[in-house]
């Protein structure tokens, strides 16, 4: 129950960040998608068989808000979570290397599901005229943001597990006697 208290406000956070802050922000047109942090962290430091439903839940939240098309954020989240399920237990999941490679392969999943539904809403004609320095910078962006974002989730977690432990043990103290 602790994990999902976590995971509720982080997600919450996150989508209120991505959603309100960011974008009032002229200095992160380059931004990516934080959501993407937030799934990273659920498929490297949660083993459980729960992270899908999770992930399509995020997905289908992120899907109403954004005005992409339906599904665009799910399928993302899922692929990331399939290609990271697999890779995983081939490499060492807490190595620096290994969490700045699964940001980059997901920056670039998820720009070219973008690009893929570009292409089957306008056709080709748009395209050829996209901005590819916005798609680039934001990979960019992802490949430095995500990793110290994973890492950020894992140092808030572990504090938020340490600060609800004292509280009961503090607790158990007081009613015990």
């Amino acid at each position: 129950m602790i994990h999902f208290v976590f995971f509720f406000f982080s997600t919450l956070s996150l989508v209120i960040i991505q959603t309100v802050v960011i974008p009032d922000l002229s200095w992160f047109s380059h931004s990516f998608d934080l959501m993407i942090i937030n799934v990273l962290y659920l498929i490297l430091f949660s083993p459980r068989y729960w992270v899908p439903f999770w992930l399509v839940i995020i997905g289908s939240m992120m899907d109403s808000l954004s005005g992409a098309p339906f599904f665009l954020h799910t399928t993302a989240y899922l692929c990331i979570y399939l290609i990271v399920f697999f890779l995983r237990r081939l490499v060492f999941q807490r190595s620096a290397v290994f969490v700045f490679i699964v940001s980059l392969v997901s920056a670039c999943i998820y720009q070219g599901l973008v690009m893929f539904s570009v292409f089957l809403l306008q056709g080709y004609k748009a395209i050829t005229a996209t901005d590819y320095r916005l798609c680039i910078g934001q990979v960019i962006w992802a490949a430095v943001g995500i990793p110290v974002g994973v890492w950020f989730l894992e140092a808030m977690h572990q504090n938020f597990s340490y600060a609800v432990k004292q509280s009961r043990r503090h607790m158990a103290r007081k009613y015990r006697g």
